[in-house]
This record gives structure tokens, C-alpha cells and sequence, in this order.
């Protein structure tokens, strides 16, 4: 294992390796210099900020930045940018954060990763090829721990019954994420037969709970709302309830029947320093530095290899622990399918 200050060599390597690789790439794809001067310049990073993006900016950009000079750049990502990027277009990122389904649409505008570049093991392999720094997300309901002081919900039926468990529920109120597939299991629908998805039933079940939701826009809105007791459910990422638990609030997560998906990050064939990003992403695939992403995200690793680094209690708090065998790893496919369908019901049962 190398230390912060000894990868350098190793990055080096990578760089030369994707300068290979990324001129082998569709034309409109540029040609990454094989020389120093490819770690040169910046990395534009494109995320939902806050604190996990902390985290990825202490753990991996600081010492990427010291070892090669090259400095990553976060932004808050723009919809209209990312799609743009994604269908072959031009923008400012060199890499950026997107779902599964994006990936499956989209991998003809992606740039697979050069050899040499480990892949994630977590993730089916033609997937992985073109994923990058890509935490396993648990879409999971969480409460504060003294909110049910005699037990609170684990099922999602448990989620939508208000009167065993009273309270408002914070879900999206902008996509979707897995809002139909809870709603879905919900309705007694067996974790084998969830794929395809019925979104006539699922939403059919969020009418029956939508009285009692309250809508975030944005992910931190999720501890807000807790703690405010302006709900006592929530709907999200897990990584918002560790946020929680890191600030000293004690909040429990239900994983039974969690929906869990890799959030990767991958490189877009209009990305302008190719080589400095897959020197990068060598830094992100190294899995004592995923252990510690994971120790404070509570996000789980893509290299397995990441949890000879973590206690059992870490990895009891992530989504992808061997324990939890009760998850449900979302099936990118059927969600590609109906990608547009996803969006625009969601959309208008917001507004309906």
C-alpha cells in the first residue's frame, strides 16, 4: 500500500497508460498527452456538493493536488450541463456523478477507463468500465432514534402506515430516485417480481400516502426536516442520515429492502483533461482511502478490498455489508427503459 506521498509514481503510470488508451477513443474524443504536461491544468468535478463532497475533497482531491499539482475543481452540477455532456455535447466537466441508468443510456458518449485503472467489483463489468469513484448508495427510510421509543418502522409497509407510526414523511420532490419502487414493495410486491416495474400500481400507492408527505428539493433538506421534527420518516440516501450521526444525532436506518445503486462518476467523450481525471480516479480506487470514504459517508466501497480496512461496525453502517442480505440492488436495465416514462409520471404526480 502506498502512502499519500509515495503514490506519485503510481499516478504517473496511470497518466501514461490513459494517454494510450483515451486517443484510442471516438473522434470527438481529444487525445491526452502522454507527457508531464498531462497533469497539468484542473479538474472540473461535477456533484450534489455537501458533505459527502467534504469528504471525497479531504480523502482524495488534497493529497491528488500535493502529489501532482493538479487541482480538482468541484461544482454543483447543472441538469441541463450533464445531459448535454451526456448525449455527446460539449461542457465544463471532466467528470461527473450520474445513476446507473445514465451509464446504460449513455456509455457510447463515455470514455471506458484505460487499462490499468482497477475496476470496481461491485458493479457488473461492462458497467464498471466506464465508472469511477462510484459509492454504493442505500436508498433507505431513517428516523431519529427517540422519535419511536417503542420500536419504529423496518418495511416499507411499515413506512406507509401512519397510524402505527404517525408522522410526516420526507420523500423527493424532484426525482424520483426509488420512490416507485418502495411504493411497490409497499403493496406487497416480492423483491423477484419488482422488475419490471408497474408504475400504474406504484403510483397508485403514492396517492395513498401523499397526504402525509412533506417534499425536500435537496438532499441536506433531509436532516433539516428530522430534526425539526417536520418529519418523522424520511425517504433518502443514506449518506443524510450519517450526516446526522457525525453531528452527534442519534438516527437509525432501516435496511431491510433498501434499494441500493451505485452512484458512479464517469468521464464524458467531450471532457477536456482526460489524463489528470484517470490519474485521479487510480487515487479513488485505492481501498484504504475507500475505507476511509466509507467511514464517514457511510456510503460503500466499489473495491471490496476496502473493508480489510474497517470494523464490523463500519461496515454493519454501509449499504453493500455482506450482512445485509435483505437489500435490493436496482436493475439499471428496466430503469433505463423506462428512464423518460420514470420522470415524466413522477413529475405530474408531484403536480397532480
Amino acid at each position: 500500500m502506498l502512502s499519500h506521498r509515495t503514490r506519485r509514481g503510481s499516478i504517473i503510470g496511470a497518466v501514461l497508460v490513459a494517454g494510450v488508451a483515451v486517443t484510442g477513443c471516438a473522434a470527438t474524443t481529444p487525445a491526452a498527452d502522454s507527457s508531464d504536461e498531462a497533469l497539468s491544468g484542473q479538474i472540473v468535478w461535477a456533484d450534489w456538493g455537501g458533505s459527502t463532497n467534504e469528504a471525497f475533497e479531504d480523502i482524495f482531491f488534497a493529497p491528488f493536488t500535493e502529489e501532482t499539482g493538479v487541482e480538482v475543481v468541484p461544482t454543483i452540477m447543472s441538469a441541463s450541463v450533464q445531459y448535454e455532456m451526456l448525449e455527446g455535447g460539449e461542457g465544463d466537466y471532466d467528470t461527473m456523478m450520474t445513476g446507473m441508468s445514465e451509464v446504460v443510456l449513455y456509455s457510447e458518449n463515455l470514455v471506458p477507463l484505460p487499462e490499468g485503472i482497477p475496476r470496481s467489483d461491485q458493479l457488473d463489468a461492462a458497467a464498471a468500465e466506464f465508472t469511477i469513484a462510484t459509492p454504493i448508495i442505500g436508498y433507505a427510510q431513517g428516523y431519529l432514534a427517540d422519535a419511536f421509543p417503542g420500536g419504529g418502522p423496518e418495511t416499507w409497509a411499515d413506512f406507509w402506515d401512519t397510524e402505527t407510526f404517525p408522522g410526516k414523511r420526507a420523500v423527493p420532490g424532484e426525482y424520483s430516485d426509488f420512490m416507485f419502487e418502495a411504493a411497490l414493495l409497499a403493496d406487497g410486491v416480492a423483491p423477484e417480481d419488482l422488475y419490471p416495474l408497474d408504475l400504474d400500481r406504484a403510483v397508485a400507492k403514492l396517492d395513498e400516502l401523499k397526504p402525509d408527505m412533506v417534499f425536500y428539493t435537496e438532499y441536506p433538506q433531509v436532516q433539516q426536516l428530522l430534526t425539526s421534527e417536520g418529519a418523522s420518516i424520511a425517504f433518502a440516501p443514506n449518506g443524510q442520515y450519517a450526516a446526522l450521526k457525525n453531528a452527534g444525532v442519534e438516527v437509525t436506518v432501516s435496511w431491510y429492502q433498501a434499494l441500493v445503486e451505485a452512484n458512479p462518476f464517469v468521464v464524458p467523450t467531450g471532457a477536456s483533461n482526460q489524463a489528470a481525471t484517470f490519474a485521479l480516479a487510480e487515487l479513488l480506487a485505492d481501498p484504504e482511502l475507500q475505507a476511509d470514504f466509507s467511514r464517514r459517508t457511510d456510503y460503500g466501497p466499489s473495491n471490496s478490498a476496502a473493508f480489510d480496512f474497517l470494523t464490523d461496525d463500519e461496515i454493519a453502517a454501509l449499504p453493500n455489508a455482506p450482512e445485509h442480505t435483505d437489500i435490493i440492488w436496482s436493475d439499471a436495465e428496466n430503469r433505463a427503459e423506462l428512464y423518460q416514462e420514470m420522470t415524466d409520471r413522477y413529475t405530474e404526480w408531484l403536480t397532480s
